[in-house]
């Protein structure tokens, strides 16, 4: 069974079209209450380490390059990401949508996780 990601803003409206809501930011979006959000899962343990959130943040530009791909590298190599991914598919979700809260929507490691979610998948 195939296995459709998109990316979202937290912010923007839950819709049908959504599917299964992912949560994967390591914090709550600020300003949301968490009946606001409409997520069906927030799997921390799949969100960059704080060591490596803490170098990208540090530098957004500069550093986007090294946190992708070092942040790859980490997702690459996470039995937790196959884990969910396993339990997602299992339970008959073909349709999901990872939710972030960065305002960059060409620099955020939901982009990262997208790209390697669809190769494990």
């Amino acid at each position: 069974m195939a296995l459709t990601i998109n990316i979202k803003r937290a912010y923007d409206s839950a819709t049908e079209d959504d599917g299964y809501r992912i949560l994967v930011d390591k914090f709550w979006p600020r300003g949301i209450k968490k009946n606001e959000l409409k997520a069906d899962c927030w799997p921390k343990d799949i969100c960059p380490p704080d060591s490596l959130r803490h170098f990208f943040h540090e530098d957004i530009e500069n550093n986007w390059e090294r946190f992708a791909c070092d942040y790859e590298s980490f997702l690459l190599q996470s039995e937790d990401l196959k884990r969910w991914i396993k339990q997602w598919t299992d339970a008959g979700h073909t349709k999901i949508t990872l939710l972030y809260a960065s305002k960059h929507a060409e620099k955020n490691h939901a982009l990262i996780l997208k790209k390697v979610m669809e190769q494990i998948a």
